[in-house]
């Protein structure tokens, strides 16, 4: 079936259709490394690897580029420009690219174990500053930019007369002009919404190269541009990125490639909805930022306990992506065990076998259980939905709880559908929404000492200990691992 997407450039759905080929391009906005890796970094980075997950099993061959930010002028809507690599580097008195590797480790540490897998390509501004100043010249040689004293600035008035700047986010150029504030160098501009493709490097600026202009250092808009044009060219298929990025980030980067290449960027554009904590929006102001770290070791005070990568993945994959996401601890439980309940219907279902003679006739569940599969299809096809799609799973779930308990007769499917369900069900949640138990090397251990407590158990009862007996089975139910004895034996679960 076709692959819709929600295209932030059209405000709708949209048919997918790969330019020429089944080749994908795929440019998602990567993080800036003056900093430990933060839970906003978690919902953009999670998602769209589900999306490079997902087209891969539809067939594409999909060249996913996510870049790394260290170095670059952020001149911000509203607020004073700042090298935030730099700045870090001195207040941490390390050189900046020392700064700059300590945080793109931690970054690629944190995605590990968030289960991201890498991209095909993840390049670094300051790789590309040769590929930049050549945009910037090109822009120039157009007409479309101009160079103060050492700088040089987008000319968005003129741009914004032919073309459609502001298009994504929905803001008219007027009403930029008006809200802005005066910062500094603002008066080299001719006009307050202009942006700087390069900056002259101050006395001291850490972060400098030489350039037609002098010395200086990129802009934050032109290392985008610059990065995805060469590995991806213009216009590739897929831009990413958090919807905090639509204005000025990526308006202002689908202005200059438009000029520089004569083609707009993508022609997708796509946005994750923002993260709030406790209903607040993540800032320093109220101290709510809280780094991947905290969020796995529970060491940040809004947190009452630590919370795994997976459940954190599972809590940003329950809610479509465009949706508001709110963390808080009441969700993030609610979260840890949804997850358990699905890791523990994917163990049952590997152990679930038909009796003897069953039917070869499509029973009404066998039939339900057949179209859950297929929604999940459905649902990966209209608009990336993870949340309708993790609905279906847990619907299967019940059918598998059910069964093993006895409470549905398994007999009702045909072996083709188990077969089915086998191989679909954890394909699902393991390969294309990247789930996986939290401690997936020593689960094969936990369950060969689980069997060997159960046997010490058991021969307690029948020596007629039941002090020893009933000892263990507390325990056990003290960490979260309820014995329960059936007709055929003793079996364990989480609680």
């Amino acid at each position: 079936m076709p692959l819709h997407l929600y295209n932030s450039l059209s405000r709708q759905k949209e048919l997918f259709e790969p330019l020429y080929s089944p080749h994908v391009g795929m440019y998602v906005c990567g993080p800036t490394v003056s900093g430990e890796s933060h839970l906003g970094h978690a919902r953009p980075y999670v998602f769209f690897d589900v999306v490079f997950r997902w087209l891969r099993h539809l067939g594409y061959q999909v060249r996913y580029v996510r870049n790394i930010t260290d170095a670059g002028h952020f001149e911000e809507e509203d607020r004073p420009a700042e090298d935030k690599v730099a700045a870090k580097a001195k207040l941490e008195r390390l050189e900046p690219m020392e700064l700059v590797q300590k945080y793109t480790n931690l970054f690629h540490d944190a995605m590990g174990q968030l289960n991201n897998l890498p991209p095909s390509i993840e390049p670094t501004a300051t790789g590309h500053i040769i590929e930049q100043i050549g945009m910037i010249e090109e822009i120039l040689r157009k007409g479309w930019a101009y160079e103060v004293n050492g700088s040089v600035y987008f000319d968005v008035v003129r741009y914004a007369r032919q073309f459609d700047y502001g298009r994504l986010s929905g803001r008219k150029l007027d009403e930029l002009i008006a809200g802005s504030r005066e910062l500094e160098g603002q008066e080299e501009k001719r006009h307050p919404a202009d942006f700087a493709l390069w900056k002259k490097a101050p006395p001291g600026h850490l972060m400098r190269w030489p350039s037609p202009w002098g010395e200086g250092f990129p802009g934050w808009h032109i290392e985008c541009s610059a990065m995805a044009t060469k590995y991806l060219g213009a216009p590739f298929d897929i831009h990413g990125g958090g919807m905090d990025l639509q204005f000025p980030h990526h308006e202002s980067e689908m202005a200059q490639t438009r000029i520089a290449t004569g083609h707009i960027p993508a022609r997708y554009w796509m946005h994750n909805n923002m993260i709030t904590v406790n209903g607040r929006k993540m800032g320093k102001s109220y101290n709510n930022t809280i780094t991947l770290r905290e969020l796995f070791t529970g060491t940040h005070p809004l947190l009452e306990q630590a919370y795994s990568p997976m459940t954190v993945r599972f809590f940003i994959l329950q809610a479509h992506y465009r949706s508001t996401l709110d963390f808080n601890n009441d969700a993030l439980r609610a979260a840890e065990k949804g997850l358990q309940r699905l890791m523990e219907a994917l163990r049952l279902l590997q152990r679930l076998e038909l009796p003897q003679g069953g039917t070869e006739q499509a029973s009404e569940t066998d039939r339900k259980v057949g179209q859950l599969l297929d929604s999940c299809v459905q649902h990966m096809n209209d608009d990336f939905n993870t949340a309708s799609t993790l609905a279906a799973l847990f619907d299967i779930a019940s059918y598998i709880f059910a069964w093993h308990h006895r409470q549905a007769d398994v007999s009702e499917i045909r072996p083709v559908t188990l077969q089915e369900l086998q191989r679909r069900f954890p394909f699902y949640i393991t390969e294309i929404l990247g789930l996986k138990p939290s401690e997936e090397l020593h689960a094969d251990r936990l369950e060969r000492i689980l069997h060997i407590l159960i046997d010490l158990r058991n021969e307690a009862r029948r020596r007629r200990d039941f002090a020893s007996a009933d000892r263990i089975r507390q325990q056990l139910l003290e960490v979260g691992i309820a014995l329960k004895d059936e007709h055929d034996g003793t079996r364990w679960e989480w609680t």
